[in-house]
Order: C-alpha cells, then sequence, then structure tokens
C-alpha cells in the first residue's frame, strides 16, 4: 500500500497543476446566480427569437445558414459535457441592444479550454482575445448544462469571477451541437447584442 500511494504521489506532482476555480460553485445554478441572471436564462427563447429575427431583416439569411446548428435553437443534443482539453473558438454575436447596431458580427478563432478542478468544477476559459470569458459550467438537463462566469477585457487584465462586477458578469447555457463542437449561447448580454454564440471546436 505504501508503493503504491508513493507512486500516485509521485504521479500528482508531475502533473500540470489545474487553475484555480473561477467561481466557488455550490453544484446548484440557480442558488449561485444572480435574480437578474436567472432572468436572462428563463429568456432564452425569447432572445433567440429577437436575434435571429434582427439578422435576417439585417439581411444576414445566407451568414445564418452556412452556420447550421450552431444557430437552430432547437439543436442541442445529448451529452453536453465537454471533455477537458483545448478547444478552438469563436464568438457570433445575433441582434443589437438598441436595434441600431449591428445585426450580426462573426469574430475569427482564438483559444478556449475546458479544465476539471480536484473539486470536481468544471471550468470553461477563452485565454485569447480582447473579450475573455471564464466560469463554471453546471449540470442541469440531459441536452445542456448552464454557465456562470464573467469576461475580462483587453490583454492585462487576469481571469474574471462571476459577481464581481455585474457589468462583467455572464450567464448563459453550454450545449453539444455535433461531433466535438459546442456552443456557449448567452441571451441578453451586458453589451452590444442580444445574443451571442460562442462555438467551441476540437
Amino acid at each position: 500500500m505504501r508503493a503504491v500511494a508513493a507512486i500516485v504521489l509521485s504521479l500528482a506532482a508531475a502533473a500540470p497543476a489545474l487553475s484555480a476555480p473561477a467561481w466557488a460553485a455550490s453544484g446548484d445554478w440557480r442558488r449561485d446566480a444572480s435574480r437578474d441572471d436567472v432572468r436572462r436564462i428563463e429568456r432564452l427563447d425569447e432572445a433567440w427569437d429577437a436575434a435571429l429575427s434582427e439578422a435576417r431583416r439585417g439581411g444576414h439569411g445566407r451568414e445564418l445558414r452556412a452556420l447550421g446548428p450552431l444557430v437552430d435553437p432547437r439543436a442541442a443534443l445529448a451529452r453536453p459535457q465537454p471533455t477537458p482539453g483545448a478547444y478552438r473558438c469563436r464568438t457570433i454575436k445575433l441582434g443589437s441592444q438598441d436595434g441600431r447596431g449591428l445585426p450580426y458580427v462573426a469574430y475569427g478563432w482564438f483559444r478556449c479550454r475546458v479544465e476539471l478542478t480536484p473539486g470536481g468544477d468544471l471550468i470553461l476559459e477563452k485565454t485569447t482575445g480582447s473579450q475573455r470569458q471564464s466560469g463554471n459550467l453546471y449540470p442541469d438537463a440531459p441536452r445542456r448544462q448552464v454557465f456562470l462566469g464573467a469576461v475580462a477585457w483587453g490583454d492585462r487584465e487576469g481571469r474574471a469571477t462571476y459577481r464581481r462586477d455585474p457589468q462583467r458578469d455572464q450567464a448563459g447555457v453550454f450545449e453539444r451541437v455535433g461531433a466535438n463542437r459546442y456552443r456557449l449561447v448567452l441571451p441578453w448580454p451586458q453589451q452590444e447584442s442580444k445574443l451571442d454564440i460562442l462555438e467551441l471546436r476540437r
């Protein structure tokens, strides 16, 4: 037994250290979320309808069709929990908050990662780009998880933490929409759009 324990300890020491959790999650997203963020998630269907309608009216039907299941509100598949590791990711913004801004914006690819902490928290983090989300993924339903996190702006800020600044908080649902293809859907974000989608691919 002592030999086995020594091997386990040596492997643990050699393994790369995981980052500290972005938020001390309780395991129940409704318990941890602010009232405003609970309401945002409850109004997810409304955000999808308003954002897609505005993007289509703005002449972006072709771009939406090219995205396929990524912009289909009903495309979520079973087993939404992502495998820890590195991902490519990009952001799609649909609709504008005041109806006068850009109805569709697609950014280029950046880097994201998913980590499983020793405490069992699943962390999603966008590690490059000028807007970098970080937060916890909570079990919720067979076809979705719930994300509670925050966004850091610029390259000099460290990882943002949920419920430190309401203007930076983000809440949404995380879904699998294909083989090694996922999306984080953020309804009614604090800035710019009616709905943000962070696409992740292996």
